[in-house]
């Protein structure tokens, strides 16, 4: 083990101090521990597409995780965000106590992350550049080792990275590690647990002696991207794909995509600052649980499904505003809490499938939002206390990816498919697949175990362990969002949508795809 060795592994264009130098190592993730990387939003897809999206085996490139064009999308883009060092989007106690590692003479300074090297490289390093921030190593995981590792997932990567860099400089006597999975935090104890046992075993002679290890859970700092940028930015990702599988340059097994919308209800929508206003209304007794209890206070129903024509005209059409007031509350049964509200001014026409147009606050487990019918008993909120919002007609949907089928026995139909297989095709000419890659199928993987976060580890790590969790809220710049899910299976199937005249290589946006 030798500095020059160990150098290998780093994308730092720095020279490592001497062995003697170093007392104590400190090794920081990059993702939502150093930097709040943005996760799928789970306001904007279903819980099966957010693990296919984060995935390794579904898209070509590798998803969420291998594509560098979602890092860089993250605020307003690299070239707003990097002059203004991506302001925001650090968890601060951390880049503080990077600060104190740069500043400690006998500490070496580590930034490791399982992102991969060829794409990421670049735009790490103008990342944490701009913060002002020096690491002696700059590791992401490369598709081969210094000594020609092969590594199969992030965990297996940066347990070979640690045993070099701890055998390297055999005098340090701590090693501080800082890590937001719970996971990882959990295997990296372990390695170092079991490392030092084995330091004990004087057959064969150690390598170095012991160390003491910390492993830092750091709280998860998520967030997401801009709504409009996130969707673009998947849509480009399908687009390539589908390039690929037409081109014949990707694997047999590879399946096309498109996007498509699912529309749960129309309604009155209530924006964040809102909601989270006619939450307080809510005053649950003390020994009731918390976590039994579901806020929304989201929207007033017009329909429970996407409104016809003749609704949307009642309405006044999809983005249009209207302020209401809160002129009653009720809670149902001690399992549903509601506010009554009445259009301002009063004159003013609204349709709801409800009674009494209503805003379901929060819910109890064995509640139901159509429970709100029942409720007969409402008290009136005086005057002066009455609360007023805004709220904008919409549509509360979610957006799936699915695969994109083709129609053999009417190949000229809307709905086919232009990615055909070429042993599928019965006659005309043939698809060529000469050049396809001969490497591992692509599995068309999807929904996720829990609720925790999900990043790519070509095995169990990120796909399979981390699925949609809560976020932060929906606002601050775009952040707060929700956790995506991961692993499973793919989401339901279907065409295309509506007709219109499609040629062979072009893909329409989402304007274009039926619901």
């Amino acid at each position: 083990y030798t500095v020059t060795a160990l150098r290998r592994w780093s994308c730092a264009d720095k020279d490592l101090p001497g062995v003697d130098k170093i007392e104590t190592i400190h090794v920081y993730d990059f993702d939502n521990t150093l930097f709040a990387s943005p996760l799928p939003n789970k306001s904007l897809w279903n819980g099966q597409t957010i693990g296919q999206l984060g995935s390794p085996d579904v898209f070509l490139n590798g998803g969420w995780w291998h594509d560098s064009a979602i890092l860089a999308a993250t605020g307003e883009g690299v070239e707003k965000e990097e002059p203004r060092a991506w302001d925001g989007w650090w968890n601060e106690q951390i880049v503080d106590l990077v600060r104190l590692s740069m500043q400690q003479k006998d500490a070496l300074c580590v930034l490791l992350t399982g992102r991969a090297e060829r794409q990421f490289a670049e735009l790490i390093n103008r990342i944490v550049k701009s913060k002002g921030l020096e690491f002696d190593l700059i590791t992401l995981k490369p598709a081969v080792g210094p000594s020609n590792q092969k590594f199969s997932s992030t965990m297996n990567f940066k347990l070979e990275f640690f045993t070099t860099l701890v055998n390297t400089y055999h005098r340090a006597t701590e090693i501080r590690v800082y890590e937001d999975r719970p996971k990882h935090t959990k295997g990296f104890r372990d390695f170092f647990a079991n490392l030092n046992r084995q330091l004990l075993n004087p057959v064969p002679p150690p390598p170095r002696g012991t160390i003491v290890a910390e492993v830092i859970q750091v709280p998860e700092n998520a967030t997401v991207l801009n709504a409009v940028t996130e969707v673009a930015e998947v849509q480009k990702m399908i687009n390539n794909h589908n390039t690929a599988i037409l081109a014949g340059t990707a694997p047999p097994t590879a399946i096309p995509f498109i996007l498509r919308r699912t529309v749960f209800y129309t309604g009155y929508l209530i924006p964040a600052a809102a909601s989270q206003q006619l939450q307080s209304l809510v005053h649950p007794p003390s020994n009731v649980s918390m976590s039994d209890i579901r806020y929304l206070a989201n929207s007033i129903l017009i329909t429970p499904r996407p409104a016809p024509p003749s609704v949307l005209t009642k309405v006044g059409g999809i983005g249009r505003r209207l302020m209401w007031r809160v002129t009653g509350t009720a809670c149902w049964e001690g399992k549903l809490w509601a506010a009554r509200v009445a259009p301002i001014p009063s004159t003013e026409k609204v349709y709801t499938e409800n009674n009494i147009p209503t805003v379901v606050l929060a819910l109890r487990r064995g509640a139901r939002p159509i429970d709100v019918s029942r409720i007969d008993n409402w008290q009136p909120v005086p005057v002066e206390k009455e609360f007023v919002f805004e709220s904008t007609v919409g549509e509360k949907s979610l957006l799936r990816l699915e695969e994109e089928k083709f129609d053999y026995a009417n190949p000229d139909k809307a709905t086919s498919n232009p990615h055909p297989r070429p042993n599928q095709i019965p006659r005309g000419p043939t698809h060529s697949r000469g050049n396809a890659q001969q490497g591992k199928g692509l599995r068309n993987t999807g929904q996720g175990k829990g609720t925790k976060r999900m990043r790519e580890d070509n095995d169990d790590d990120r796909d399979r362990d981390r699925g949609g969790r809560g976020g932060r809220g929906g606002h601050q710049r775009e952040r707060g969002g929700q956790r995506g899910g991961r692993g499973g299976h793919r989401g339901d199937r279907g065409g295309r949508g509506r007709g219109g005249d499609r040629r062979q290589g072009q893909y329409r946006s989402l304007d274009d795809v039926g619901e």
